[in-house]
C-alpha cells in the first residue's frame, strides 16, 4: 500500500467530513504498532490513556501518568512519523490552574511528539480547550462515556438513552466546538443521538460504540486484533485478526522444542572448523 506523504491536517479532516469521507482512526502505544497502523494506511492514531488496561495491565484508565503518555507518545511517533498522532491527557491533568494543564499539552507535543490533544469532558472543561487551542494546539474532544469519569457514571453504561441525556450531550458538543475543538470522540452512546451530534457539528465525529453514522470510526489496537485482550467480548467492537492465538501458538511451540531438545537445529547451530576444534581441545585419543 502507498504511504501517506505527509500527515492529514486538521483542515483536511474537516473537509473530509464535509465530502462524507470516513476518518479512520486506530490506538497504538509503541513503535511497531504505530508503524503498522500507518502502513495499514489508518488516517489518525490515537495514543490512548487505555494503554492503562490493555499495555500495563491496570484495571481502569486512572492510574495512568503524564510520563506513561509522554514514552508511549513518544515510541507511536517514531512508528508512524506520517501520521496524524493525537495524545490523551490523562486523569486529572487537567483539571486543575492552566498553568499545570499547559505544562502537560507542553510535555505530550514537545517531549513526545504529538500533532494534537484530547479531553474528556463537555461544557465544564470548554474553558480548558479554549486555552490550549488559543496556545496553538490542537484539541480532540470526548464525549459519551467518559472512561476517566467512570465511576462518576456508575460504570459503563450507553449514555443517550432518553431526552435529558441526549440534550445535556449534544450542548456539550456545541461547547467542545465554540471552544476550538477541531474533533470530537463519540463514546458508548446510542446510534440515534451521535447521527444527531454529528449533523449539528461542523468538527468530524469520531465514534466508538455509537453507531455508523459517525463521521469517522476508532477501536482499540489490542481489541480489534485479539492481542492480549482479557476484556469480554463487547458489543461494539469487530475483530478483525486473531493474533493473540497466533502468538501464543507460536510461543507455545517454541517451547515444546526446547524441552525436546529439537531447537535449536544444526541449521540454527553455529560449528568451528575442525582445526580449530583440534587447536582448543587437543587429541583426546
Amino acid at each position: 500500500m502507498e504511504q501517506r506523504k505527509k500527515p492529514l491536517t486538521t483542515a483536511k479532516m474537516r473537509k473530509m467530513k464535509e465530502d462524507g469521507v470516513p476518518i479512520t482512526m486506530v490506538t497504538a502505544y509503541d513503535y511497531p504498532s504505530a508503524k503498522l497502523a500507518e502502513e495499514a494506511g489508518v488516517d489518525v492514531i490515537l495514543v490512548g490513556d487505555s494503554l492503562g488496561n490493555v499495555v500495563l495491565g491496570y484495571d481502569s484508565t486512572l492510574p495512568v501518568t503524564i510520563d506513561d503518555m509522554v514514552y508511549h507518545t513518544r515510541a507511536a511517533v517514531r512508528g508512524a512519523g506520517n501520521t496524524f498522532v493525537v495524545a490523551d491527557l490523562p486523569f486529572l491533568t487537567y483539571h486543575g490552574s492552566i498553568d499545570a494543564t499547559m505544562e502537560a499539552v507542553g510535555r505530550l507535543m514537545r517531549e513526545g511528539g504529538a500533532k494534537a490533544v484530547k479531553l474528556e469532558g463537555g461544557a465544564e472543561i470548554a474553558h480548558t480547550v479554549k486555552a490550549i487551542t488559543q496556545a496553538g494546539v490542537p484539541v480532540v474532544g470526548h464525549l459519551g462515556l467518559t472512561p476517566q469519569s467512570v465511576h462518576q457514571i456508575g460504570g459503563f453504561r450507553v449514555q443517550g438513552r432518553n431526552s435529558e441525556q441526549a440534550k445535556k450531550l449534544l450542548t456539550d458538543a456545541k461547547a467542545i466546538e465554540e471552544a476550538g475543538a477541531f474533533m470530537v470522540v463519540l463514546e458508548l452512546m446510542t446510534d440515534e443521538l451521535a447521527a444527531w451530534i454529528t449533523k449539528q457539528l461542523s468538527i468530524p465525529t469520531i465514534g466508538i460504540g455509537a453507531g455508523v453514522n459517525c463521521d469517522g470510526q476508532v477501536l482499540v489496537f489490542h481489541d480489534l486484533l485479539q492481542y492480549g485482550s482479557d476484556s469480554a467480548p463487547r458489543k461494539f467492537v469487530k475483530t478483525y485478526a486473531n493474533i493473540g492465538e497466533t502468538i501464543r501458538n507460536g510461543i507455545g511451540e517454541y517451547v515444546k522444542e526446547v524441552k525436546a531438545r529439537t531447537f535449536p537445529a544444526q541449521e540454527n547451530t553455529f560449528h568451528m572448523d575442525n582445526d580449530v576444534v583440534q587447536y582448543l581441545y587437543g587429541d583426546k585419543e
